[in-house]
């Protein structure tokens, strides 16, 4: 019978072997990946100063942050609820860099509850930032690591979901809207709920043809041919307008060269992340699995709080969710040697282990090459120790 003060909370796992090897490999996966690209490891510090968690974007993480106080100067301390905030304060107040800063991390943050069906309260977040480039070519370099690092991780069946919030942002300014009403409007873009646009407009002060821009963008949603129809719905429009769909166009046509062979999806009623990114967003999804596997966009001026008003774009993803997806051979590979035999054997295991090898020494007559996930056993024969299959 379990103690259920062993139990752990809702929303938090553990993960036990082989999957925790399994885990581990591909974080070193990606990590060298993220490298090879030009990006530096960072390890942002679990807790920080509450004060510096919520700044800027970071206000919209205060119900996702857990909170305590630090028992030595009295201050809020919280516990990181997303890493990116922290890296964007990295690069704008410890680095200072003044060219373009590629930095990538990985560590577990901590939420007060999860954002989906199946999904952590701590998740493993990997992922990366890149400042002080505003344009398509750092918008490219992001999408293309991010699809390089799901497959990295074996992703099948990948589609990439691609929007604008831009487009949203200049459109409400187009039409003065309140914040109340386009927080309203924004709800109910996210919804897809025309039926309910059309009953919050009839009790709005907003006039037909801003209504009917609003309209087009919940039909602005499918393949490649989605923006020339934007464009032709959108006819009229401010040149903010114009502009956040001439970056779009544009990023799109490379992607559609480069990657060819993945499902790309245009939605410009995509608004997640709208209180956070101003520019291009993008998430990804796998076959049979309804919650996305990775997500990103460009959120330029995060720094401003810090003191540094620098061009942003990233991803991230949930390694625990890449997990998922990571097909590794369920036999660790590895050498088994019986307690009777390490004695004898000891300067062959030592050898084997300089080579690379996993060997693990049995204790007791209890231990077994099977149990400790071995695929093969180092035996004595005439000719001397030899690995015998199991």
């Amino acid at each position: 019978m379990t103690h259920k003060s062993w139990m752990l909370p809702d929303g938090i796992e553990e993960i036990l072997p082989p999957r925790a090897g399994q885990l581990e490999a591909l974080r070193r996966r990606l990590v060298d990946l993220h490298q090879r690209f030009g990006y530096e490891l960072v390890y942002p510090p679990l807790v920080e100063d509450l004060e510096s968690l919520l700044t800027g974007t970071g206000r919209r993480l205060d119900l996702q942050t857990f909170k305590l106080v630090d028992q030595l100067s009295g201050r809020s301390l919280g516990i990181r609820a997303d890493m990116t905030p922290q890296v964007a304060r990295i690069d704008s107040s410890r680095l200072t860099r003044q060219g373009v800063t590629r930095l990538c991390y990985v560590g577990t943050v901590l939420r007060t509850r999860p954002e989906g069906l199946d999904t952590s309260r701590a998740p493993l977040q990997v992922g990366v930032e890149l400042f002080g480039h505003r344009g398509i070519e750092s918008d490219l370099e992001v999408v293309s690591l991010m699809i390089a690092s799901l497959r990295e991780a074996r992703v099948k069946g990948l589609h990439v979901d691609l929007g604008h919030v831009g487009v949203f942002r200049a459109l409400a300014r187009e039409a003065s809207l309140s914040e109340n009403t386009e927080t309203r409007l924004f709800e109910l873009l996210q919804r897809k709920s025309l039926p309910e646009m059309e009953v919050f407009f009839s009790d709005s002060d907003i006039d037909e043809v801003h209504a009917e821009r609003f309209r087009s963008l919940v039909a602005c949603a499918g393949g490649a041919e989605v923006l020339p129809k934007a464009r032709e719905m959108l006819a009229g429009a401010g040149p903010e307008v114009l502009a956040a769909l001439n970056e779009l166009e544009a990023l799109a046509e490379e992607l559609l060269k480069r990657e060819s062979d993945i499902v790309w999806l245009f939605d410009l009623a995509e608004l997640r992340g709208y209180h956070y990114h101003n520019g291009v967003v993008f998430s990804a999804y796998s076959d049979g699995h309804l919650h996305e596997i990775a997500r990103g966009g460009r959120y330029d001026g995060v720094g401003a709080s810090f003191g540094r008003d620098r061009p942003a774009t990233g991803f991230s993803s949930d390694l625990r969710l890449l997990l998922r997806h990571y097909e590794e051979s369920a036999t660790t590979a590895g050498v088994f040697v019986a307690s009777s035999d390490v004695g004898n054997a000891w300067t062959n295991i030592e050898k084997l282990r300089a080579a690379g090898e996993r060997v693990v020494c049995g204790l007791s007559d209890r231990d077994s090459a099977e149990e400790h996930g071995c695929d093969r056993i180092l035996q004595a024969a005439d000719t001397g120790w030899l690995q015998t299959d199991i």
